[in-house]
């Protein structure tokens, strides 16, 4: 620690303003500073990136390295080229990617199956709707059966998807037609969701696959296997066993931390251990406990994904994004975090020992030096939920001097594709035809996916914001998944009105007419898959061409950090979609002294664009990032033949017309609504 403080003095980072547009998250790095306590902002001022790792330039796969390719012409001990390391760098996180997000589905397979079999403690099967919606898309029973049974071959199916050899794995029958004759064409429909994790890293073993672009071909195949696989079965059974989300009012900041309450605050990625903590917070004995040691109750909120998935189906706050766990801590007001697995700081630790915090682990895969670990069995879930709390409970009286920033703000999350489906066209007429009928008429000028990461790198949710307010001024409808979504919550774009007057007209109208905030919340970084499933239902509605990459959609992950993000925009490329990243290109040089690659980028970009329609490009600069994706929605447009897109050809909804006229004094109303009719 004393190492960290002095390192802060010895250099000049940035100020709290600089580092963060957030308040609450100003605030505490104010308090940081002023306590000479290092955060990821105040390590990453002190870090200078290596430029040489940055740009995918150098080689550490075996021991003959490692080799840093500085110069043109130069390669590898083993004669392995810029284009090669490069790509055997990019694959390699792809598969960590896929194998995080995958995992996650896997483990949310074994908790079905478990729950099938009568083997938990606290769950149950919550939406028995959507079982049967997934089972029969695989063509398993449902009649005269119970919803255990139908889980059971459910929860069979996804686990063998994991291990299967050869073949094709069953989730990617979910997507067009046209894609997956493409995908066939191409040779990449993933075989087996390990299988192709496994030879990601094969391939890239001393010795092994040296064509970059047979390389790059496999990252496809490695994401796909997330994407259409790993990912899609964590998503459907977690909606399965903890219901679909549908729109719910929930809050989101720091200001959500109470100073008369225990605060336990849960972060990661695996929902089965936070809706467990959530069950345990409403149960009497456990209130009672917490009372008895001089609080009024527990106050559960959530960090990252496992904030989204406890906020879209529990209404249950977010205390923030991925760069607020640490900030968290420094309130003074958290007795417990509780992590399971992805994107958990290490610095946690270390940070709780200037306050009475624990971290308390949870996961076989996860420990930190320094932490309670109390393991989590789904076999014995609301048993270790409460005793969870409990330690939370009984570290109350520790607590010290609280510092919780007045800062929160309101939102609505939860719309999944099936709600999305549902306020289109109600309950007997469900249907995408609303949503494909405003994007033709031009009303919706396209749609934008924002999700990922925050970085330290960059103002703490600054591009995310940015980029919103302008894509929304542009009558672009954006959907958010994970921290970005968390990012425009605390600044209001994610409920009704709050944002409406910072949408375009055409927009306005939509978003008035259907009762939505003009940015749908659609769930934590995982279910990315949503969005694929909604440019899909988008394409067999008809009107938007026949493939996702006829659709006029853009992805962007502006902030990203996590190898999971590359993956994610590997397999939305492949899907058909233009996908944006922020921050530099981890596949091209930079400077005079490094390399261009003369293949990678390019190819990531044209190369996959040629072949899949979607590509792949790292922007630095928002509003290149704006403008790229205006660009490509507008040429999709052309492409299909709709309208040239006209901010000055729609106005205000009927709704909005009807309310403005109620509010004129009654001759002026009169004119207004017959004045036509009487001229007449």
């Amino acid at each position: 620690m004393a190492d960290e403080k002095s390192a802060i003095k010895g250099k000049k980072g940035r100020t709290p303003e600089e580092a963060s547009i957030d308040p609450a998250a100003q605030q505490m790095l104010a308090l940081a500073d002023e306590r000479g306590i290092g955060t990821a902002f105040s390590r990453a001022d002190q870090m200078s990136p290596c430029t040489i790792g940055s740009a995918g330039l150098c080689c550490d796969l075996c021991g003959m390295g490692p080799c840093r390719i500085t110069k043109d012409g130069m390669t590898g001990v083993c004669g392995a080229t810029v284009d090669t390391i490069q790509t055997r760098n990019f694959i390699r996180a792809v598969a960590a990617g896929s194998a995080a997000h995958s995992d996650h589905g896997r483990d949310m397979a074994f908790t079905l199956k478990a729950v099938a079999n009568g083997e938990t403690e606290g769950y149950e099967i919550r939406d028995v709707a959507k079982l049967h919606s997934v089972a029969s898309i695989y063509d398993i029973p449902i009649e005269d059966r119970t919803p255990e049974e139908i889980a059971n071959d459910l929860a069979d199916l996804y686990i063998a998807q994991f291990g299967q050899q050869r073949g094709a794995i069953v989730p990617t029958e979910r997507a067009p037609e046209k894609r997956k004759k493409l995908w066939k064409e191409q040779g990449v429909i993933p075989r087996g969701i390990d299988r192709e994790v496994v030879e990601a890293l094969h391939r890239t073993h001393m010795g092994d696959d040296q064509d970059p672009i047979h390389i790059l071909q496999h990252a496809v195949r490695t994401s796909l296997a997330d994407g259409w696989g790993g990912s899609m079965i964590g998503t459907d059974v977690s909606d399965i066993l903890f219901g679909t989300p549908a729109p719910l009012l929930g809050e989101a900041n720091l200001g959500v931390l109470k100073d008369d309450m225990v605060n336990v605050v849960v972060h990661g990625h695996e929902p089965t251990l936070s809706q467990m903590v959530v069950a345990a917070s409403q149960d009497p004995e456990i209130i009672e406990y917490a009372k008895a040691a001089g609080a009024k109750g527990i106050n559960l909120s959530g960090i990252c994904c496992t904030a989204n998935e406890i906020l879209m189906r529990q209404g249950i706050p977010a205390a923030g994004n991925f760069l607020q766990q640490e900030l968290a801590i420094l309130t003074g007001a958290v007795e417990a975090m509780v992590v399971d697995v992805q994107c958990i700081m290490q610095a946690l630790v270390t940070l709780s020992e200037n306050f009475h915090t624990k971290i308390i682990t949870t996961s076989p895969k996860v420990k930190l030096k320094g932490a309670t670990h109390i393991e989590f069995d789904e076999k014995h879930a609301l048993t270790i939920a409460k005793n969870i709390l409990k330690e939370a409970i009984d570290n109350y009286a520790n607590r010290g001097e609280v510092n919780i920033p007045d800062y929160k703000n309101t939102l609505v999350p939860g719309f999944s594709h099936e709600y999305i489906n549902y306020m289109l066209g109600g309950s007997y007429r469900s249907s995408f035809r609303p949503l494909n009928d405003a994007i033709m008429s031009g009303r919706i000028r396209g749609v934008a996916a924002l999700v990922g990461c925050t970085n330290p790198r960059v103002q703490h949710d600054a591009y995310h914001v940015a980029i919103t307010e302008e894509l929304l001024k542009q009558d672009v409808l954006v959907v958010q998944t994970g921290c970005s979504a968390i990012a425009n919550a605390k600044l209001g774009f994610l409920l009704g009105d709050a944002g409406i007057d910072r949408v375009g007209p055409g927009l306005r109208e939509v978003c008035e007419t259907i009762g939505i905030p003009p940015v749908l919340h659609m769930g934590s970084c995982v279910d990315n898959t949503r969005i694929l499933t909604v440019l899909t239902q988008m394409v067999e509605e008809g009107g938007l061409g026949d493939d996702i990459d006829e659709v006029p959609a853009v992805g962007l992950a502006p902030e990203w950090m996590s190898e999971k993000a590359l993956a994610i925009a590997t397999y939305c490329v492949a899907s058909g979609a233009y996908v944006i990243m922020g921050g530099p290109n981890p596949v091209a040089g930079r400077g005079d002294k490094i390399p261009e690659s003369t293949q990678v980028a390019e190819y990531m970009s044209s190369g996959w664009e040629e072949i899949y329609g979607g590509k792949l490009e790292f922007v630095d600069d928002p509003s290149e990032m704006i403008k790229r994706t205006l660009d490509h929605i507008d040429k999709k447009r052309a492409a299909l033949g709709l309208p040239e897109y006209d901010a000055t050809k729609f106005g205000k909804s009927g709704d909005a017309r009807v309310q403005e006229i109620e509010a004129l004094p009654l001759e002026e109303r009169q004119a207004a609504l017959y004045g036509k009719r009487a001229a007449g």
